[in-house]
């Protein structure tokens, strides 16, 4: 804005001096009169024009000196606006650091967590795999009847070494009648040993989680039926010995999944299971009656001890009782000890006391004459 100002003012002089210019041109061309005429008009004219000279002189000079004072000004003012930018980009400049420096930070630390997020992704995608190929080797495992077979008996055995003591159970106990069980729980009479056998009805569960239409549900609803009841019926003929073993067994099925669905559309099986004395456990209902089991177990132990245990007791009585008697011995020890140290410090204070006596004696010079006086100590008898 002030630069437009100071180029009107440069164009307005010179349009001046222009005019000017041409005015004395005109003067001076113009036709020429007697010298009488025209003398005084001419010299008035010059007074004019030297006037109008003088006038515009002071004028340029006026006009330097506001230029000078706008170009000061403006330059002042062009000092303020750079110093104010340099300012502003200054703050700017700081601002942007601050920003790409916390948007640095922010993204460094994103692709620190990314980072890990996808090496825990990588970790699970490892697990993911090798949980398949187990699902796949566990597929194969169970599709056989002896390995399926073996596995409920390799999960009994875990649940029953981690839940009683090894004294506690027999694996593989074969009974008087020649059977031979997987599991034989050693309880004390009553109820007696008892035996858990684990089965695994898996082709019965599997036909019925794939049937689809009426028939294939009709069909595998009874072969789930018979498979659970001739395990049942195996179960008590074989493992239930009048005398040997306790009144009842222990059906084990190795999968939440089938204990789940003979619970809850199959429970007239589990009626049947009461009935026959053959009680049906999941590995988590197991490990809660073996729980139970173990503190029959310690109960009878802590019976079959309790005559030990009371002769413990007895034979502590009389080390306390024998204690009471040395210590009353040994406080009396204390006292007589007490009491002979007294006198020997009354006897140490007496002989203190005539020291100090015999100190305090002024003995003289004994003369030749007193001396025959004296008797010799060899002379007493």
């Amino acid at each position: 804005m002030m630069s437009l100002n100071l180029s009107s003012i440069l164009i307005i002089l010179i349009l001046s001096i222009v005019f000017l210019l041409i005015l004395i041109l005109y003067l001076m061309l113009r036709p020429q009169r007697s010298p009488a005429d025209s003398q005084t008009p001419i010299i008035d004219n010059l007074n004019i024009f030297g006037e109008k000279i003088q006038k515009l002189s002071e004028g340029q000079e006026r006009l330097t000196g506001g230029l000078q004072t706008v170009s000061e000004a403006q330059a002042k003012a062009q000092l303020s606006m750079i110093n104010m930018m340099e300012e502003r980009l200054a703050k700017v400049q700081l601002q942007m650091t601050e920003n790409l420096s916390h948007s640095s930070r922010r993204t460094a630390q994103s692709l620190g967590d990314l980072q890990q997020r996808l090496s825990t992704i990588d970790k699970a995608q490892e697990k993911i795999t090798k949980l398949s190929g187990d699902v796949l080797s566990l597929q194969d495992i169970l599709s056989n009847k002896q390995t399926r077979g073996a596995f409920g008996e390799i999960q009994l055995t875990d649940i029953v070494s981690k839940a009683l003591p090894s004294d506690g159970f027999q694996l593989q106990a074969t009974l008087s009648n020649g059977k031979r069980a997987d599991c034989l729980i050693k309880l004390p009479n009553p109820p007696g040993p008892i035996v858990i056998d684990s089965k695994f009805p898996l082709e019965a569960y599997e036909a019925l989680r794939n049937a689809s239409s009426e028939t294939e549900i009709s069909s595998a609803v009874r072969l789930f039926r018979t498979s659970v009841r001739k395990h049942i019926k195996d179960i008590s003929e074989k493992y239930i010995i009048e005398g040997e073993t306790a009144d009842g067994a222990i059906l084990f099925l190795p999968s939440e999944a089938v204990y789940a669905e003979l619970h809850a559309n199959f429970s007239e099986l589990v009626r049947e299971g009461f009935s026959a004395r053959v009680w049906i456990v999941s590995p988590t209902t197991c490990m809660a009656t073996l729980n139970t089991m173990r503190a029959i177990l310690k109960d009878a132990r802590m019976r079959e001890q309790a005559g030990a245990i009371r002769n413990e007791l007895t034979s502590l009585y009389q080390d306390v009782d024998r204690l009471g008697i040395r210590v009353e011995s040994l406080d009396r020890h204390f006292n007589q000890a007490a009491k002979d140290i007294s006198e020997i410090k009354i006897s140490a204070d007496k002989a203190g006391r005539r020291a100090k006596r015999l100190d305090n004696f002024d003995f003289e010079e004994i003369s030749k004459e007193n001396l025959e006086k004296v008797i010799k100590l060899d002379e007493v008898k």
